[in-house]
């Protein structure tokens, strides 16, 4: 069994949403044989990216929600739908023990993906996070951990200023 999560930017182009959805399915590819799990926090953009492409594969899908208000406080009028359809499909949904969504509450949801995981997936342009709880952030923290972690940012990627 292949379990593994997803950190990346929630701020992707609209010209760099396709190239991420084939190169997280060109990603997936050595694990749809067997048993797949993916792990997201079903955040707008590269989460919610990887966890259509695990289910594409065939995968079973596991959300863990920094907290109980996530989706009326976080998820955009514009993204409620997706997400929603999302998190029905979902095998599981694990909700981080926060009334509010925030910094810890965050905090706790990367560790909850880390922790469950034996790869991780970084739709990231490698640019550090500063330490504020970033792509960048989830990428030391999984290497320190010793946990393998592939970096997908297809050539022509952009993030939105």
């Amino acid at each position: 069994m292949a379990r593994i999560g997803i950190t990346g930017h929630s701020n992707l182009t609209a010209d760099t949403v396709p190239l991420v959805r084939e190169a997280l399915a060109d990603a997936l590819t050595p694990y749809t044989g067997g048993d797949l799990v993916g792990l997201s926090c079903l955040a707008r953009g590269a989460d919610q990216l990887f966890a259509e492409a695990v289910l594409d594969a065939g995968g079973r899908l596991e959300v863990v929600l920094p907290s109980v208000d996530y989706r009326e406080a976080k998820v955009r009028a514009d993204n409620l739908e997706r997400f929603d359809l999302l998190l029905m499909r979902s095998a599981l949904v694990r909700y981080m023990p926060h009334r509010t969504a925030g910094k810890a509450a965050y905090a706790d949801a990367n560790e909850a993906v880390l922790g469950g995981i034996d790869r991780l997936f970084a739709v990231w342009d490698s640019k550090p996070s500063g330490g504020r709880g970033g792509t960048g952030d989830a990428v030391e923290a999984a290497r320190t951990r010793g946990v393998p972690v592939d970096v997908v940012w297809p050539e022509g990627a952009a993030r939105e200023r």
